[in-house]
């Protein structure tokens, strides 16, 4: 999509290059190369200085062009091609199309009209290896046209990268000859080139997660990137013999106002594609969180509150993507229409008056549809969800319905017609994930909700949220639909369940419509969402209790997914409190639902057993007390004789003596029990007894026992429990070597018993995410390494020696520590926030040996780059921290390490 019709100025030209004086110096040098490096090298210099001074980049790109057709010229004539056969020498690919940024590959083509060239071999490689040697970055082919008539018939890249060829040096018109050999005469009629780049392009999104809203996406190939564009114009050049954007216009292809909007999207991208290759020195096309930050600041944005110049920088390349998208798929349709369907039969099936099915794809029975009935604009939508064979809309009628997209105002927000489409389309019985995204992508969803139309391409820069805001919207709200179908009973076999009984799933699409929606604002995002969610559900006559239901899901959608992983799920008071907040089973069944579809559809990496089981955990034990009565609590006695009761029975299944586990109980407090459910309990009492851990033995090797967390989920957590006497560092050194084993803690509970044995249970997960599962030889490396380690503490490195992942290292947030006593408990509740770094938990908790302090429970969370842990702590008196001057030196102590954690990870680097 690039017309290389730029007049570049004399000016310009001269500065770049003088010829005439160039030539003459070479002909006086001793060596040519010095001289052409530092003509590049001012050339260069200049061309940035031009960038910088904001020259129209379309100059810019095509003066470097010139300058490098230039120098090219001038290499080869200064070797003699008179000997047959007769040679030319052709620019192929982007450097054909004239397309040539400052760091791009510049691709040749030495064309003969003979195989035999023999005769040119010498100048052949002194003309290339001059050009490596002064810097070039030079792709090369040498071929005859035949050679290349037969390579193009069989290559795709190959007969798209001849297409746009043009001549350096050309005296004897080969470059001509190699047109007609290559024309839709002799090979790839445009039917079947369309269709082989239609299969190219789906490729090449696959490679990119079919998204353009990737956290570090490729300029080039990414969807909506400039490949996209290259795309339209090869399909252009193939069928009508033009890659000129302008001349679709006279073909009716393109309006002006779309031609303008491509040309304005393209400039965009060519800008920071030209950033992007000085700022790294290369033809770097990926936008990297190294060099975001970056680019925001060198385009001038700033930071305010609550947007990061680095996010506003990349929404504004999402938004300009997503332009393109939307154009490429208007122009895709229409060659579809014009060249693979040409052919087919026109079969028109009538829906009303101002809708029919043309060969299954929606489209308006006139031009002034939208025009004379403005809520057609959402009725086309709304008919896209009614019927399975609907395939989606005409070019023309996405056209006509882009032209008409200013309709939709503040009155016709109000306008009770539009309203009611609105619900029908959140009522879809079919296809409404798909048609929401159509509705963005086409403009009208952000129109009709304004506020929604703030967060499109909103990105927020860390490694927790996969997707921009908007994205990750709509795929909340296909998780929320996909939890109805059949094959997701075993993946989310509760929100299924769940899914069934939901009277109104309208309710919970608004919630997910919403639930993010106060992104970007600055303040709680929550409480911004629940007040446009309530404007909403008047606006569209919804009654009170389905308004407070939507609204209350907005405001504590994240309250499910925080309670289950920070707080003790074992402790009766925090599963009380959470059900008081729930109210009863209704509210408790859509917040489980929207809080696993919001999980999933943040980072495809968040979800696994763990998180799976610690939600169901705290799904199951909320039910049932909201089922028994909220004022029903159980006391504490009785509970605790419940679950003995009931692992004895687990016990006497497995045939272990009964009495033997009396006795090792007689040692342990009410806390064990009430920390850990009866399955644990009988594995960890029958582990100890048959490994014959007598108490009174002088010394022993720790027990180590491992389980699946899960064994029906292929990503469950593992737990790994060790039974060994209690000594100072014993934690701090598990800790360690856990670490060292390359596995991730999830969840740590440390018992005491009365008689001087540590009875501790963690929960880990392999770094990828996964569960140590069944494999017999990682088990036994685990299990030996602790045992080894922990009978030889000495034995054990400092600290994780591994490096930081390259996204991880562009993160660095301040450390925040907090301490707080609850009436009630008999711990000190410390909370770390902190950036993420190999070994940093061990650090931690290092630095709590240091302080005397010992860990009774602890909750390790990652999001992303983000650690957020918890660990339940008493002083070396077993109490509570009270002074309040010892708690502030434990924060300044751990605020100190995090931040020398960080120092050392950025010198290692």
């Amino acid at each position: 999509m690039n017309e290389l019709s730029h007049s570049i100025s004399d000016d310009i030209k001269q500065q770049l290059f003088d010829k005439r004086q160039f030539v003459h110096q070479l002909q006086s040098s001793l060596s040519p190369i010095p001289l052409y490096k530092e003509l590049r090298n001012n050339a260069i210099t200049q061309l940035n200085t031009w960038f910088s001074e904001e020259l129209d980049i379309e100059i810019l790109i095509a003066a470097n062009t010139w300058f490098i057709d230039e120098l090219l010229t001038t290499v080869w004539q200064q070797l003699d091609w008179s000997a047959p056969p007769k040679i030319s020498l052709l620019a192929v690919g982007g450097f054909g199309r004239g397309e040539l940024h400052i760091g791009s590959d510049i691709d040749i083509l030495i064309l003969l009209d003979s195989e035999d060239y023999r005769s040119h071999q010498a100048n052949i490689e002194s003309f290339l290896t001059l050009l490596w040697d002064i810097g070039l970055k030079v792709g090369s082919s040498v071929r005859s046209i035949n050679e290349c008539a037969n390579q193009a018939r069989e290559d795709l890249t190959i007969i798209t990268n001849m297409m746009e060829s043009r001549s350096l040096h050309d005296p004897d018109n080969l470059h001509h000859q190699l047109e007609r050999a290559i024309s839709i005469q002799y090979m790839w009629p445009s039917k079947e080139y369309l269709q082989a780049k239609f299969r190219e392009q789906k490729a090449r999104h696959k490679k990119f997660a079919d998204t353009e809203y990737s956290l570090e996406p490729n300029i080039k190939g990414s969807p909506g990137g400039i490949r996209d564009l290259h795309m339209l114009g090869w399909i252009a050049q193939r069928h009508y013999g033009t890659h000129n954007p302008r001349e679709l216009v006279e073909l009716n292809f393109l309006t002006q106002s779309e031609y303008e909007q491509l040309v304005k999207c393209r400039a965009f991208l060519w800008r920071i594609r030209w950033a992007l290759h000085s700022l790294t020195g290369r033809g770097e096309d990926r936008l990297l969180f190294d060099h975001q930050r970056s680019l925001a600041e060198q385009f001038g944005y700033v930071d305010h509150e609550g947007s990061l110049a680095v996010e506003q920088f990349m929404q504004s390349y999402f938004r300009n993507v997503l332009i393109v998208g939307q154009m490429k798929d208007i122009i895709l349709q229409h060659f579809d229409d014009e060249i693979l369907d040409a052919d087919s039969n026109r079969e028109i099936i009538p829906i009303n008056s101002r809708f029919q099915l043309h060969n299954q794809y929606l489209e308006v029975t006139h031009d002034n549809v939208f025009e004379e009935h403005p809520p057609a604009l959402l009725e086309l939508f709304m008919l896209m969800t009614q019927a399975r064979e609907i395939i989606g809309t005409k070019a023309e009628t996405i056209r006509l319905l882009r032209e008409n997209r200013h309709k939709v105002d503040a009155g016709f927000r109000k306008d009770p017609r539009c309203t009611k489409l609105f619900l029908q389309i959140l009522q879809a019985p079919y296809n409404l994930s798909i048609t929401l995204r159509r509705m963005s992508r086409y403009g009208i969803l952000g129109r009709y909700l304004p506020e929604y139309g703030r967060i499109i391409g909103q990105m927020q820069f860390d490694l927790f949220h996969t997707y921009t805001v908007d994205a990750h919207t709509q795929l909340l709200i296909k998780h929320l639909r996909s939890f109805s179908y059949e094959e997701n009973q075993q993946t989310y076999p509760i929100a299924s369940k769940i899914a069934e009984d939901i009277r109104k799933p309208e309710l919970l699409i608004v919630a997910g419509l919403y639930h993010d929606i106060g992104k970007g604002r600055g303040g709680d995002h929550s409480q911004l969402g629940a007040v446009d969610a309530g404007i909403f559900c008047r606006r569209h006559g919804l009654r009170r209790v389905d308004t407070k239901l939507i609204t209350w899901l907005v405001q504590e959608h994240l309250t499910f997914s925080m309670t289950a992983q920070k707080k003790d799920l074992s402790d009766p008071d925090i599963i009380h409190d959470f059900a008081r907040k729930m109210g009863n089973i209704n509210n408790l069944n859509h917040l489980y639902l929207l809080t696993v579809a919001d999980i999933n559809a943040t980072n495809p990496s968040l979800w696994n057993g763990w998180r799976s089981s610690l939600l169901q955990q705290l799904y199951s034990a909320t039910r049932h007390v909201l089922e028994n009565g909220i004022e029903n609590m159980p006391d504490s006695s009785e509970r605790i004789i419940d679950i003995q009761e009931e692992t004895l029975e687990l016990l006497n299944q497995q045939d272990v003596d009964q009495q033997q586990a009396n006795q090792l109980w007689k040692h342990l407090d009410d806390d064990y029990f009430s920390r850990h459910d009866p399955h644990e309990i009988a594995w960890q009492t029958q582990g100890i007894i048959e490994n014959g851990k007598q108490h009174e033995a002088p010394h022993y090797s720790p027990l180590i026992l491992t389980r699946e967390t899960d064994t029906d989920h292929e990503h469950s957590g593992s737990q790994l429990f060790i039974y060994a006497r209690d000594r100072i560092n014993l934690f701090a050194d598990t800790v360690n070597a856990i670490a060292q084993l390359h596995l991730s803690i999830q969840d740590a509970r440390i018992i005491t018993s009365t008689d001087g044995y540590s009875l501790d249970t963690y929960t880990v997960l392999e770094e990828d995410g996964s569960a140590i599962g069944d494999d017999l030889e990682r088990i036994k490396q685990i299990k030996g390494y602790l045992q080894q380690n922990l009978e030889n503490p000495e034995q054990l490195p400092d600290a994780v020696q591994r490096r930081t992942p390259r996204q991880l290292r562009h993160f660095a947030r301040p450390p925040r520590i907090t301490i707080s006593n609850m009436p009630g408990i008999k711990r000190t509740l410390l909370e770390v926030k902190a950036t993420d770094r190999p070994g940093i938990l061990a650090k931690i908790v290092k630095t709590f040996v240091e302080l005397e302090l010992q860990v009774h429970d602890a909750k390790v969370a990652t999001f992303g780059e983000k650690l957020e842990d918890s660990f339940f702590l008493t002083d070396k008196f077993n109490l509570p921290i009270s002074d309040p001057d010892f708690a502030e030196s434990i924060c300044e102590t751990l605020r100190e390490v995090l931040k020398q954690a960080s120092e050392e990870d950025v010198i290692r680097h």
